[in-house]
């Protein structure tokens, strides 16, 4: 995977994240989402597919996702 740095994580309010453990768990999902992502582009060049299709098919999942709680203030 391209070298990727996390964001700062913000709650809604605008302000940043303090607990480390929150902070942990947030990167450490980041950090599975891009290497499940990785192989899907893998599997899609070496099956003879695109890495252009697969990212716009990754960019149209994460635009069709919706938290499935309220954000917390």
């Amino acid at each position: 995977m391209s070298f990727y740095t996390p964001p700062i994580w913000h709650k809604p309010d605008g302000t940043p994240l303090a607990c480390v453990e929150k902070i942990k768990v947030l990167n450490e999902n980041i950090e599975e989402l891009g290497q499940l992502a990785q192989d899907a582009i893998d599997d899609a060049v070496l099956m003879g597919g695109t890495q252009a299709q697969v990212k716009a098919a990754l960019h149209e999942l994460i635009d069709s996702l919706v938290a499935g709680y309220p954000e917390q203030d």
